[in-house]
């Protein structure tokens, strides 16, 4: 049975609200808190979509402007975040559109597989790995592991996991229903934990051989 404070904390306005009618009424300091607030998140997922920081930092500063540019279209249906991210997502595509000389790029890329096509025998994590390699080596594992992953599968995962946005978030967010969202994730954290595997028991044996130490 849902409490007072509950139901209080359900029609609390989100502070971005009262940020983005400050901006509709003329105050531009309110949209500068919100880039400051939210600039490293959209810089994150762009460079996780195009893979190059310098695209990176122009689809950030470009998603910025386009959302001042259609502040009058946010609805406030959605977390003016989500929303923002959603601007951040075209613009990423947009770009690696450009980058590939007019090849069309979508989240559905290199996805157009059956359920059959998850891994059915994934290696066993080797055993603690985060006690074998320094948190900056794994971090760059991880990163370029994440990065490895088929485009589909790396937005979402990215939305979901890295940046924290909950399921239906990310399904308003790329347009996709929710039992997508959540069939896409799981396939992602599948080949993740597959591939990280791999590496981390071709490194041992790597070791043990003494080939790297």
């Amino acid at each position: 049975m849902p409490t007072i404070q509950s139901i209080a904390g359900q029609l609390e306005p989100h502070p971005d609200v009262a940020l983005v009618a400050r901006v509709r009424d003329g105050d531009v300091s309110a949209y500068d808190t919100l880039v400051r607030k939210y600039e490293r998140q959209l810089f994150r997922i762009a460079q996780h979509i195009t893979q190059n920081r310098e695209d990176a930092e122009d689809v950030m500063q470009d998603a910025f402007l386009k959302a001042y540019e259609k502040l009058e279209q946010f609805q406030g249906n959605s977390k003016f975040y989500t929303w923002l991210v959603r601007i951040a997502v075209n613009e990423s595509l947009m770009r690696l559109r450009k980058r590939r000389t007019g090849r069309m790029v979508s989240i559905d890329e290199d996805i157009e597989t059956d359920e059959g096509s998850v891994p059915r025998d994934l290696a066993d994590w080797a055993p603690d790995p985060e006690q074998n390699y320094g948190q900056a080596e794994l971090a760059e594992i991880l990163r370029k592991t994440i990065q490895g992953l088929p485009p589909g599968f790396r937005i979402v995962f990215v939305l979901r996991d890295v940046e924290g946005l909950s399921t239906e978030e990310t399904a308003e967010t790329l347009g996709l229903s929710v039992p997508a969202v959540k069939s896409r994730l799981l396939r992602a954290r599948l080949q993740l934990r597959e591939r990280l595997s791999r590496y981390f028991h071709k490194k041992k044996g790597l070791m043990e051989t003494g080939i790297v130490k």
